[in-house]
């Protein structure tokens, strides 16, 4: 078993798309271990995206996940990282494969719908930066 984050951004929580995406992850035979909706402070989306901190684009990935609120969700399941990833679908929503989530719902690569982390390092990171010890599920 694998544990992953994944989380709704503003763009699909404004658009009312949480319950579609949370019954695709449950069809999926994903276990949500974590769950909760909040909006984002600007230092943990700072730590969140670090990574990108020298980017031209860095201010506006913050500013964007900062604007309104997410829901953050802790995934358990074989192979959880590469399949979430999988069923969101590339970054670019022109480029993501039919049936995926941001093939169906990303209108454009800035506001696309959903993240996931991208390695084992990067869940157990992320995880803790959004759920606090004792907040995740046994």
């Amino acid at each position: 078993m694998e544990r992953t984050f994944a989380m709704i951004k503003p763009d699909g929580a404004r658009r009312g798309l949480t319950p579609e995406i949370l019954a695709r992850i449950a069809r999926k035979g994903y276990r949500v271990v974590g769950l909760k909706q909040m909006t984002i402070s600007r230092q943990t989306a700072e730590n969140h995206y670090g990574e990108h901190k020298e980017r031209p684009f860095f201010g506006e990935l913050v500013d964007f996940i900062t604007g309104g609120p997410v829901v953050a969700i802790a995934l358990e399941g074989n192979e959880a990282i590469a399949g979430w990833r999988a069923m969101m679908g590339a970054t670019n929503p022109a480029n993501a494969a039919p049936g995926t989530i941001r093939a169906d719902f990303a209108t454009t690569t800035g506001e696309n719908v959903t993240h996931g982390s991208d390695s084992s390092e990067s869940a157990t990171r992320e995880l803790g930066l959004f759920f606090a010890a004792g907040e995740l599920l046994d």
